[in-house]
């Protein structure tokens, strides 16, 4: 994976997500934001992603190669969602020569209280009673994503200072420009170094992988 130069932050970075139902991408200036498209539609992923791309490059006059840092979510979330842009952020990477800075989804959503002292918990709909969940100190991880269940996600709020829901909030951000600020930033403190790792954040099993798991338990039961 290409390094970070120091002056990527300079130049143009893209962002994208697709972890969550509404499609999001962005592009900035330095730190100055572009442009964003968001798209809403579970199925806007694979078919809508480089299209969104190339529309919003074009309509702010960007040439691929003026990408000084590319920057995507990595769940937890859409199983399908995460899997495409990671693969597309990381063949734009190959393709380019651009590094990669991926964070948590819900470390996007953190940067809406940037700056704030006061701890955030970060928590969105996993279904089965179900909440997906993380915390955050300013730009320090407290709590690494994890799957909860409701009662013991409300016993845990109690310690956090405030909390953000991603299902009220998704509508009403561009979660790609949330992640693209927070890479700017922390590419200007030269911090690009630990977020490398673009393997995706599921925490919980697909449902695919769990029935192959089933499976391989009753076998070993009836070899026993």
């Amino acid at each position: 994976m290409p390094e970070a130069k120091d002056e990527a932050s300079e130049r143009a970075i893209l962002s994208v997500d697709t972890s969550l139902p509404v499609l999001s991408v962005a592009l900035l200036l330095g730190s100055q934001a572009v442009g964003g498209v968001t798209l809403a539609g579970r199925e806007s992923r694979n078919e809508k992603l480089l299209p969104s791309i190339d529309w919003l490059l074009s309509e702010a006059g960007v040439a691929r190669d003026a990408i000084g840092l590319l920057v995507v979510t990595r769940g937890p979330g859409s199983f399908t969602g995460v899997r495409v842009a990671l693969a597309t952020i990381q063949g734009l990477s190959f393709a380019l020569g651009a590094p990669v800075v991926a964070m948590s989804t819900h470390e996007a959503f953190a940067e809406t209280v940037s700056g704030d002292a006061k701890s955030v918990l970060v928590h969105g709909d996993a279904g089965r009673s179900e909440r997906y969940v993380s915390g955050f100190d300013s730009d320090r991880e407290t709590l690494a994503p994890s799957l909860m269940k409701r009662e013991a996600f409300a016993a845990l709020l109690e310690n956090y200072g405030r909390e953000i829901d991603i299902d009220t909030t998704l509508e009403s951000v561009n979660v790609a420009m949330l992640a693209a600020r927070r890479a700017a930033r922390i590419a200007s403190a030269g911090g690009t170094g630990r977020y490398h790792d673009v393997t995706p954040i599921y925490v919980r099993l697909a449902e695919a992988e769990v029935r192959l798991r089933e499976r391989e338990d009753e076998r070993r039961g009836d070899r026993s």
